[in-house]
């Protein structure tokens, strides 16, 4: 269904995700949440070409009151994120701007709220300049936004620039709503040219947040409660913390899915057949990846435990499975939170991306954590050290050490025994998170409240603006 001038819809939401799986999901997932619940709201979601040609076959399963435009690719396409992370970022800074804006003179009706990723700061600057309120999408954890918000804190403190290999295990204690943090867990703090040269970038967005008209976290207030009480304390923006915004919703829909996604195998069904608890699932994420000779040694200790395994490898699977054994199944693609509640699944080794823990969280599976960069340091030391759902597969502070496969196959081998103390306490501390975070997106949890909360808002903004003369 198309909006139109004369259509029922009284919001017309505009959302601009970062062109980056892990941004443009979760607002997807929030924008399915805002039409879900009977209150006349309309979205047009904006991907660029490439990632419309990415995700276009998956319209169908669009609700009726969401609909896809795209604009032109604005990056080069030598420029990948992994080639090139630098100059894709200023692509989007500089020339998305125009194309989005041009798009918008053609929308009907016209947008009431742009709904748009933090980074892309121009848009707030967009939608003051046009009088269109702008509702900043943070797709990280409220404690890297606290982090990204204070980082002149480090700069003060002598915490910036750092080496690392010296002083990585250094603690730091003075940024607000963040418990103690080691510097090798915060990013892009080594000050070369190039992660300055990021940084730049990324402090831009924060720079503009106070001139949106509503700041988003897709978090549980229940998970990060220092962090958000302190961001709440110093921002004059209105914040709603929305909840998780991964598709747990698709769960209660078809709860009985299961896909092959191309693969010989249905890893549903082979995961039915898995004893309970009995399962590592791995998954180190689409956007960065660890080196060939880790993922080899990572390998080589799954054929050597003799654990059962799921994993997760994307280009590389046909590869590893040559070298994994037969314990397991190496596939390309999954469904990701319906494996993660499988009960067969004992551990989560994870990249921690903020998607991937909430998944984990929502899960109630206990991890084990191999950050690679930007927020997943962060989220991997709250997982192990603030929440106390996992163990790091790496404790030392040196960012290239290689782990070797007779470490891992221990730590694999120990996380997945249902008898052992260590690992038991740590299942049911995640149990517990399960519990918390559940509780959240049911009505009169929290995530429901500051949901309808920002939903209410917005519909008495848009009868204020028709209101007036």
């Amino acid at each position: 269904m198309e909006a139109s001038s004369t259509s029922p819809w009284h919001v017309h939401v505009v959302a601009m995700p970062y062109p980056a799986r892990g941004h443009i999901n979760p607002m997807m997932n929030l924008c399915k949440l805002l039409v879900s619940n009977n209150a006349p709201i309309f979205v047009t979601f904006v991907l660029t070409e490439e990632w419309l040609g990415f995700i276009g076959s998956e319209s169908d399963t669009q609700p009726h009151n969401i609909r896809l435009r795209s604009i032109p690719n604005v990056v080069p396409s030598e420029l990948t994120r992994k080639n090139d992370q630098l100059g894709f970022m200023k692509a989007l800074m500089t020339k998305m701007e125009a194309p989005f804006e041009e798009l918008l003179n053609r929308l009907e009706p016209p947008p009431t709220i742009i709904l748009a990723d933090t980074f892309l700061y121009w848009v707030v600057l967009l939608g003051n300049r046009r009088n269109i309120p702008v509702a900043s999408f943070w797709t990280m954890s409220a404690s890297i936004f606290s982090l990204f918000h204070h980082y002149h804190l480090l700069q003060l403190n002598s915490h910036y620039p750092v080496n690392l290999s010296e002083h990585g295990d250094k603690r730091v204690d003075y940024i607000p709503g963040i418990s103690s943090i080691r510097l090798v867990d915060i990013p892009l703090t080594d000050g070369s040219w190039y992660t300055r040269e990021i940084l730049k970038l990324c402090l831009n967005g924060f720079a503009w947040v106070s001139k949106a008209q509503y700041l988003l976290f897709t978090s549980i207030y229940e998970l990060e409660p220092e962090a958000i009480d302190a961001l709440k304390a110093e921002l004059s923006v209105p914040i709603y913390t929305i909840g998780p915004a991964i598709p747990y919703f698709s769960l209660e829909n078809n709860p009985t899915l299961s896909t092959t996604k191309g693969t010989s195998h249905s890893y549903m069904e082979w995961l039915d057949a898995q004893p309970f608890g009995s399962v590592l699932y791995i998954s180190q994420g689409s956007r960065f990846s660890v080196s060939i000779a880790q993922t080899d040694e990572i390998a080589f200790a799954l054929r050597e435990s003799g654990i059962r395994f799921l994993w997760v490898a994307r280009d590389e699977a046909s590869r590893l499975k040559e070298i994994c054994g037969n314990m397991g199944l190496v596939v390309s693609w999954c469904d990701q939170l319906r494996v993660l509640s499988h009960p067969s699944i004992g551990a989560f080794w994870s990249h921690c991306g903020w998607n991937s823990t909430k998944e984990g969280v929502f899960a109630g599976v206990p991890f084990l954590t191999f950050p690679l960069a930007i927020d997943q340091p962060i989220d991997s030391k709250m997982i192990v050290e603030d929440w106390k759902i996992g163990w790091r597969v790496k404790e030392a502070a040196e960012v290239n050490t290689l782990i070797k496969k007779d470490e891992i196959t221990m730590l694999v081998q120990k996380i997945l025994d249902l008898d052992n103390e260590l690992a038991r306490k740590v299942r049911e501390r995640s149990k517990i998170l399960q519990q918390t975070c559940h509780r959240a997106i049911t009505n009169g949890g929290s995530a429901v409240t500051d949901l309808n909360a920002f939903v209410r808002d917005l519909m008495q903004t848009n009868n204020d603006a028709v209101n007036t003369p």
